[in-house]
This record gives structure tokens, sequence and C-alpha cells, in this order.
């Protein structure tokens, strides 16, 4: 089945994801702005939280936290051990869990990208797979991490060049989203992603459509589209929206293409001639199932799920 061809784009930051059943999805890159917005208030985010933990562990173990800090030689009981590592922990869970574990979630963004209303995007159009969010992620260490280490060894005067070397380091790799139309930086060029605009959207705001969506039935020929608990279980959250959003558009060559993905995937052959009216009835149908799993704290993010 060939692609929908999506119409030129008119904005220098429109860009068309092509997902693996061959549906075009017009999105937007996210700007280089909101994108250092996101990671300032994820920063900020993380600090505040560790510092509202330590504040928590020094009140529970205070005595412990001063043997900690004064420690001759290594010596302290198991206790301040444990807890040392335990600090350790946090720390390390903090630079790494927070972000692989947001961006792996169904939303694919942290806080602070929901926040300003951006997300992260295989740019092959299929699902964001965790090697792809780890890659990204482990080269924000050489992308600002490292570099800032040594910027910040250098005010102490043992550092030899490693200021300037850190200075004209952090200096490259900030600068490499200006210098690609896709404002990627280094991670994700490795790991095959796009930052892009997600616009905040919610399953309760259901789209007023008419005829099938109502009654299931078509306005055009009268067939009536009704389908079965095997056949609405394919789908989840994320194909709702991206199917809402396909209604909304109405190009008639992105229905066609989703219809004939959605007629493939659940076994049936109901013609041409009547892709909205089947489309219109499939939503309906697809987002009334989904809202009532929810209300028995059943949620399906994707087909994946």
């Amino acid at each position: 089945m060939s692609a929908a061809i999506a119409p030129a784009p008119t904005d220098k930051r429109q860009r068309t994801l092509v997902t693996p059943e061959g549906i075009a999805i017009p999105v937007t890159i996210a700007s280089r702005g909101s994108r250092i917005g996101a990671l300032v208030l994820d920063f900020l985010i993380l600090i505040f939280g560790l510092i509202a933990i330590f504040i928590f562990l020094a009140f529970v173990a205070e005595g412990l936290f001063d043997e900690i800090d004064s420690a001759v030689d290594g010596a302290m009981s198991g206790a301040a051990e444990f807890l040392f590592i335990l600090v350790i922990l946090l720390i390390f869970m903090a630079r790494y869990g927070y972000f692989l574990t947001m961006e792996l979630g169904p939303r694919g963004a942290t806080l602070g990208k929901r926040i300003v209303g951006i997300r992260v995007a295989a740019r092959g159009g299929g699902r964001l797979t965790p090697e792809a969010i780890i890659a990204r992620n482990l080269l924000r260490d050489i992308e600002l991490f490292m570099p800032l280490i040594f910027l910040l060894i250098a005010p102490s005067g043992e550092s030899g060049s490693f200021g300037l070397a850190g200075m004209v380091w952090f200096m490259v790799f900030m600068a490499f989203p200006f210098f690609n139309k896709d404002a990627m930086r280094a991670g994700d060029v490795i790991a095959g992603t796009w930052v892009v605009d997600a616009p905040r959207t919610r399953l309760a705001e259901a789209l007023s459509t008419q005829g099938a969506a109502v009654q299931g039935t078509s306005e055009m020929t009268g067939a009536r589209y009704e389908f079965g608990e095997e056949e609405l279980s394919i789908y989840g959250e994320h194909e709702l929206q991206t199917l809402e959003r396909m209604l909304r558009d109405a190009q008639p060559e992105a229905l066609s293409a989703v219809h004939a993905t959605i007629c493939r995937k659940i076994g049936w052959d109901p013609g041409a001639g009547d892709e909205r009216a089947f489309l219109e009835a499939f939503y309906a149908q697809l987002r009334a199932r989904l809202e009532g799993d929810m209300r028995f704290g059943k949620r399906k993010a994707d087909k994946f799920s």
C-alpha cells in the first residue's frame, strides 16, 4: 500500500512522519527555545526534588549525615556507609532514571517537555525504542555534563587547559542544534529521533462528527459498521488521537490510507467509496471502548501496550 501524500509544508518546521503502516502524519519540529526551556525546567525539577529528599533524609538521619561529613580516612559506621551509598544511588537514578523513565512512557516526554508542549518522536515513524532513548540520554553526558565538570574544575587553578577545553567542548555541542534544520542535538542524530510539538489533547474532548460516528450507519450507503471486542482491542489512545487528527484534517488521500490500514489489521473488506463513514464509526466505537476501560482503571496507551 502506498503512503498518503502530505501537502507541501508551509512552515519551515513542518515535517512528515510516515508510520510503518504507511500513514503520513504531519508534525512540527520543536523550536530551539522550547527545548532549552524544557531542559531548564527538568533540571530545576531534579534539583528541587533531590533537595527535598535530602532534607527528609537529614531530618530522619541527621547524626549519620554528620558522621559522613566528619569521617576521617573513610572511617564510618555501617549505617552511615549505607546512607552514603543510598545518596549516591539517588543521584544516579535522578540523573539517568528520570529522563529514561519519562521518555519511555506513552507520552515520550519528561515533565519539562510536557509543560512546554513538546515530545520525543522516532524519525522513522515507529515506536520509540529503549535503545533510542538510552542512546540519546547517554549522549547528554558527553554533550553537557562532562564539559560542565571541566568548567567547574577550572576556577580551582589546578585545571591547566581543562577549562579552555571544557568551554570549547561545551560551545560546540550547544551550537549543534543551530547548524541543522531539524534542531537536533548530537543525541538525536545518534538515536534517530526528533523533538516535536505535542499539542495538548485530552481523551475527554470528543471529535464532533455526524452520521456514522453517532449511528454506526453510513448515510451514503446505509451500511452499518459494528466492531467487536477483538477488532477494537488492536488499537489504543495514541492511534485514536491519530485517527481523530486525520478526520479533522479530512484529507482524502490520508483517510483512504488509514481506512486501508485498519481494514487490513482487523480483516475487513468493506470496499471503497465509504471511507469516512467507516472511520467515523470505528473512531466512535474505539473511543467508547477506551473510555469504558478507563473507568475501571485500565488504560491502553497504544497498539503495543
